[in-house]
């Protein structure tokens, strides 16, 4: 079925009853060209790609739980491209192509949301290394525009400019980051990889990769064994545990995310603002609350949880950048699990074993990646090579010195 503002409005006169699920609950059959596993928004965005772009016929998508259950259901939904280095740059700004262009290419509405994302700034230094960040962007053809302390403040008057700690002297703006609806992007890769023909399979969780001659042959999961050409994992924080059983270890370590929305409030924000002295981030939902998040949790975890001083240190920057946040209620909280690379950037590549490739490593970006990750792991499946925009994400860069360490913290998971 295929959305249309005539379909709407034949459904609204007839009650509504001719709609049809968005896509089949299918078992999986004994054999498939490429087998994903990971239902999350980067293995639908795969398996959409794959189908669309690259004409491959027989995919099966593995979700160990259901769709959208993951991280791509269980975050603050901030997309962006406002990247520094050459090897994150293109790759971000492709990612927020597809994102202008997804709605039309999914048939599906995603909410996405250009409302800005602004980067505040707090001391000389850091304007000089905004000033940095905003030119390498827009050497890349990537809008940016460094604003002083009136341009946020005709923006944003609410802010704590005369903060004696963290006076605000300015800030980064790129007008086309914003948001976008998160569940329904998982919906909308679902749907479409559906309608070509990519077999959704959920309750599926893979047990154990057959590999035979250096070489995987397929996977054994709670629904039997599924015989495939080629495998792509992409599991976001259950990473290292789904790698394990290929006998790989990888340089990431899995930490809680937390993320917090308030009571819904009438329209204050006029974007996504970030803190320049701590780790907060903020928006405001299509519902009025308050979308906002901070640091990952301090220990290694898979529990989609956090613990309270986590709570206690975003509510001071929230209160630190904007004392109008106080009066806030506090309406729900939830955690995702974060695969936390050595440099802080993602992996796409192929592994020691032959026909199993990996995408994660995702850090805080995985969410804004989603469509460009999905195109270039398709692109990777589908032609054995790297995408021209994720050249840079092999896995053998931390043997060979080449990390895109773009915060500059070394190698040290927990700080990225």
């Amino acid at each position: 079925m295929r959305y249309s503002a005539l379909r709407l409005l034949k459904e609204g006169l007839t009650g509504h009853r001719g709609w049809t699920p968005a896509w089949r609950d299918a078992d999986p059959k004994a054999h498939y060209d490429v087998v994903i596993v990971g239902g999350g928004g980067h293995g639908l965005a795969t398996a959409h790609y794959l189908a669309t772009v690259y004409g491959v016929r027989r995919i099966a998508v593995l979700e160990k739980g259901w769709i959208g259950g993951g991280n791509v259901g269980r975050n603050t939904t901030i997309v962006r491209s406002n990247y520094l280095l050459d090897g994150n740059i293109p790759f971000y700004e492709f990612s927020m192509k597809l994102w202008e262009g997804l709605e039309q290419d999914l048939n599906y509405n995603a909410m996405v949301s250009q409302r800005g994302v602004l980067n505040l700034c707090h001391t000389d230094a850091q304007r000089d290394a905004y000033r940095r960040r905003g030119n390498a962007m827009r050497l890349h053809g990537v809008d940016a525009e460094l604003l002083d302390a009136d341009g946020v403040r005709a923006l944003a008057p609410f802010l704590d400019f005369e903060n004696a700690r963290f006076p605000i002297k300015g800030g980064l703006l790129q007008r086309r980051g914003g948001t976008v609806r998160h569940d329904a992007v998982a919906w909308g890769y679902a749907r479409s990889a559906d309608r070509h023909g990519v077999d959704i399979v959920q309750n599926c969780e893979v047990t154990r990769f057959r590999i035979e001659g250096g070489r995987v042959t397929g996977v054994e999961t709670t629904r039997g064994f599924v015989a495939c050409g080629k495998v792509g994992v992409a599991v976001a924080g259950n990473s290292g545990r789904v790698m394990a059983m290929a006998g790989l270890r990888l340089p990431i370590e899995s930490h809680v995310l937390q993320a917090f929305v308030s009571e819904g409030l009438k329209p204050v924000l006029p974007g996504v603002i970030t803190f320049g002295a701590g780790h907060f981030y903020v928006s405001q939902s299509d519902k009025g609350g308050l979308v906002f998040g901070g640091d990952i949790d301090g220990y290694n975890s898979y529990a989609q949880r956090g613990n309270l001083p986590v709570v206690e240190d975003v509510a001071e920057g929230g209160m630190a950048l904007m004392p109008l946040i106080g009066r806030a209620r506090l309406l729900r909280m939830w955690g995702g699990v974060m695969d936390m690379s050595m440099d802080g950037s993602p992996i796409i590549d192929v592994t020691p074993v032959e026909g199993l490739c990996f995408n994660g490593g995702w850090c805080y970006g995985g969410f804004k990646a989603t469509p460009a990750s999905g195109y270039a792991f398709a692109h990777l499946l589908a032609t054995g090579a790297p995408h021209p925009t994720a050249t840079a994400y092999r896995l053998d860069r931390f043997r060979h010195g080449r990390m895109i360490d773009e915060k500059g913290a070394g190698a040290q998971p927990n700080l990225h």
